[in-house]
């Protein structure tokens, strides 16, 4: 791939299996002497019988429908009593259950205020209370304004435009050397920030080996970035991309970190301007323009420059737009290519003083080897086919090119080789080499 309700209870007395006053005294009649029912109506019969006087009419016993009466008469109270203890029971249990929000929020907000009394708290915490801390928009208000657009035309009459991030309070910016390469040779980088001023900057230094350049303008005043540290990124940790897609500046875009230490070779196609990245893969959007531009983490900590996207085959204009597939080279290495570029123009990277053929697969054929390298002394022969880097596997020249420039000049490498069919190893000491 290229690479670019219930009712009351008087309600239920009268309509669930409750009976009326009728329909309780149903079968008896009533009593002849009106004057004597209120003395026992709902009482319990009398221990003493009573004196007979003439035409007095002893009260009947109660019969079966009288004493459901009885019954009816004395469930109010029981339901009543049912009905207060299961609202006992629930208020208990709204009041444990209301702690235990209480509680799961404020270990949340971080103090113990009653939640009633507590004011509604902002957003977030910045200038501007809408905005949520350790959101993307968070990241954005943090890092759009130390965020450039490069406007590069050259001698010949070529001209780009691509991104950069101000590093430090000098005005350095850091962006691409494919985003200002048409003006190493004459030409002139305009710069215009965030809000909108256009400045012009100089070329200090580039790298078309890492494609890593520094500009800088004179009396910056936009603030610089601050560093994460990309060897402690994880595959699946949310990311920010910023730049100028196609021109459209202060882009935002997000996404996650897809994958790291992807082999990613950018340039052209002749092998003289490639560079050689151990990416960072995210598919946060990317697009032309992109190049240059920081990929930050949550904290707003910068721990990658955007700079290659994978392109679909036969794409008719010669690249085309994000495809999920975004390449940023890790800050790690930027930083230190940077701080070479400010103090002295150039940077150097490591290599082992041998060419390697880019067409084999299976691992990296040695093609041709300098004499008095770090190749040549360690005994490596043409037709050589390195197969591991410190014990990391080699499947091709890209391989192990992108794996040697994740280290350092002077730092020594374990190479395993295979020679007829024998299987070798050695030790060698990296060189270095200005580009």
């Amino acid at each position: 791939m290229p690479l670019r309700t219930p009712g009351s209870d008087a309600a239920y007395r009268q309509t669930n299996g409750g009976r009326s006053t009728a329909q309780r005294s149903f079968g008896r009649p009533e009593p002849q002497q009106e004057a004597f029912r209120p003395v026992y109506q709902g009482q319990a019969w009398p221990t003493e019988q009573p004196q007979y006087r003439p035409a007095y009419v002893p009260p009947p016993p109660l019969d079966w429908h009288q004493q459901q009466a009885r019954s009816y008469a004395s469930e109010p109270q029981k339901l009543n009593r049912v009905v207060t203890i299961a609202a006992l029971v629930a208020l208990v249990i709204g009041v444990l259950a209301g702690a235990g929000a209480a509680t799961a929020v404020v270990a949340l907000s971080g103090n113990g205020t009653p939640i009633a009394q507590q004011p509604d708290p902002p957003v977030g915490t910045g200038a501007d209370p809408k905005i949520r801390t350790g959101s993307v928009s968070a990241v954005a208000a943090t890092l759009l304004p130390s965020v450039v657009q490069l406007k590069v035309e050259g001698s010949d009459n070529s001209d780009a435009t691509g991104s950069g991030f101000v590093i430090d309070n000098a005005g350095h910016i850091l962006t691409n050397n494919h985003v200002v390469a048409a003006a190493a040779k004459g030409g002139s980088i305009q710069v215009v920030t965030n809000d909108n001023k256009t400045a012009t900057a100089r070329l200090v230094g580039r790298s078309p080996a890492y494609d890593l350049a520094v500009v800088q303008v004179a009396g910056l005043t936009a603030p610089s970035v601050q560093f994460g540290r990309s060897d402690q990124a994880v595959v699946g940790q949310d990311v920010v991309a910023i730049g100028s897609p196609l021109g459209l500046a202060g882009t935002v875009t997000s996404g996650i970190i897809s994958a790291k230490n992807r082999p990613v070779t950018t340039g052209d196609d002749t092998g003289q301007a490639s560079s050689y990245i151990s990416a960072l893969q995210t598919d946060a959007a990317i697009n032309p323009g992109n190049s240059g531009g920081p990929l930050v983490d949550m904290n707003a900590r910068v721990i990658g420059v955007n700079s290659a996207i994978a392109t679909v085959r036969g794409s008719e204009e010669g690249q085309s737009g994000s495809i999920g597939l975004g390449f940023a080279i890790p800050i790690d290495q930027a930083r230190r290519t940077a701080q070479q570029l400010i103090a002295t123009g150039k940077a150097s990277y490591p290599v082992i003083g041998a060419s390697v053929d880019m067409m084999f697969e299976g691992g990296a054929r040695v093609s041709a080897v300098s004499p008095s390298s770090p190749a040549a002394r360690a005994g490596l022969r043409v037709g050589d086919v390195i197969t591991s880097i410190n014990s990391d596997p080699v499947d091709s020249a890209e391989v192990l090119i992108v794996a040697i420039r994740t280290h350092q000049p002077g730092e020594a490498v374990r190479l395993a080789y295979e020679r007829g069919g024998r299987s070798r190893t050695v030790t060698l000491t990296l060189a270095q080499q200005i580009g």
